[in-house]
């Protein structure tokens, strides 16, 4: 199921809505993150199709005008693959392709295909082939085509399962297996968790490509694989932790994404059972990223979807190093101040004011800052370490900058 071939850059085109619920702006910032996943997955993009509708067309997603504009500019360039938005039913894109006569995936189908290529322990590669099936079960009959119509004749008469039936058998098999497969290490990764003892749990929570596997390296002095590419971490890196003379465990999880696929939320339950039995979670915020009160939002929802929304949290304001406000010259009294010509100091002085000292701006690449940031963990695990065990309190000074050199 998962194959890992060497990337070779395909031609694609991209192509999303601007409806009611998702006006012009959000479905740009939408198509440059699709861009970037297409990018990951080994695709060059040649160019953006939107258009308004109220809602999908239930036949052919866009309407039928603008998909003869793509299928000519798709016949024009010898486009390879046409990538959507939005997930699609199993009859629109067997529609789309009958016209497009081109590849067509979908957004979770692309997610999915970066997570097959990003996947390199057993687990991950379980984890993720069980929601590949998920998601491939009802577009079975879509790639049989060659089959529609069924052949008669001499030794076809009789009883049995066509071709389709027989691959959804096949299918249905191989998800009951993974399943199992997958019930059996979840049983291993609890009996793991339950022998770490009783040191205070760390998680690191986040949107993808934020930098928390850089701040994983920096923080454990550990070499966990991190680009600057969506999804570069899958599976999920522990490691013992010291500030001070204060250890605690760290683990780096799983990049979170807006439209995240239900099938992955489900088959990396185990990935993130990690952030649900954690002490305290870092969620970290690239905020050099035009979106990042979005990103936030979208971390947010599935933290309270699997039930750790209320755990205690530090905000690590991460890429301080690149973050450049756009700038309103002196004499220009026609430009409206927007949260895009907020400096740093501004930002602080906003929403993030309330999260009364719950929140850090760092640099985790430069190091900027990693002296407080160190401070601010320790603290809050020291509170938490404290708590479990008051007789350990005389045990842990306050931290000073001597206690570690970044």
């Amino acid at each position: 199921m998962i194959e890992q071939t060497d990337i070779s850059y395909e031609k694609t085109v991209l192509i999303g809505l601007i409806t009611q619920y998702q006006n012009e702006e959000k479905s740009e910032e939408y198509l440059d993150e699709l861009e970037f996943l297409a990018y990951t997955a080994g695709g060059e993009v040649l160019k953006r199709f939107t258009q308004k509708m109220e809602v999908p067309n239930p036949k052919t997603f866009i309407g039928t005008g603008k998909l003869d504009e793509v299928k000519d500019f798709v016949n024009e360039h010898e486009v390879g693959v046409a990538i959507f938005d939005d997930e699609l039913s199993p009859a629109q894109q067997k529609n789309i392709e009958k016209i497009l006569q081109c590849k067509i995936i979908d957004r979770t189908n692309l997610i999915l295909d970066i997570f097959a290529q990003r996947a390199q322990t057993s687990y991950a590669r379980t984890q993720v082939e069980l929601a590949q099936y998920e998601y491939l079960l009802p577009r079975l009959a879509g790639m049989w085509t060659h089959l529609e119509r069924q052949r008669g004749g001499i030794g076809m008469r009789g009883p049995g399962e066509t071709e389709i039936e027989t691959d959804r058998r096949i299918v249905r098999d191989r998800i009951a297996l993974l399943k199992e497969k997958l019930k059996k290490i979840d049983r291993q990764m609890q009996v793991q968790r339950g022998n770490r003892g009783s040191l205070v749990r760390v998680a690191l929570v986040g949107y993808t490509n934020v930098g928390k596997s850089t701040l994983m390296n920096v923080i454990s002095k550990s070499d966990v694989f991190a680009e600057n590419k969506l999804f570069a971490t899958l599976d999920t890196t522990v490691r013992k932790v010291v500030i001070g003379n204060l250890p605690f465990l760290l683990t780096d999880t799983v990049g979170f994404i807006r439209k995240l696929p239900t099938q992955l939320v489900e088959s990396f339950k185990s990935t993130l059972d990690e952030v649900r039995e954690a002490d305290l979670l870092l969620h970290v915020v690239d905020i050099s990223h035009p979106s990042f009160e979005h990103h936030i939002d979208s971390v947010n929802k599935i933290l309270e979807e699997i039930g750790s929304a209320d755990k205690p949290t530090i905000m690590v304001f991460n890429k301080i190093d690149v973050y450049d406000p756009e700038k309103i010259e002196d004499d220009d009294l026609m430009t409206e101040k927007t949260k895009a010509h907020y400096t740093l100091e501004e930002w602080k002085q906003t929403w993030m004011a309330k999260l009364n000292g719950d929140a850090i701006f760092i640099s985790a690449l430069n190091k900027e800052n990693f002296n407080e940031f160190r401070k601010l963990v320790y603290e809050k695990v020291k509170e938490i370490h404290t708590t479990r065990f008051p007789y350990n309190n005389f045990l842990y000074d306050e931290y000073t900058e001597e206690d570690e050199t970044p």
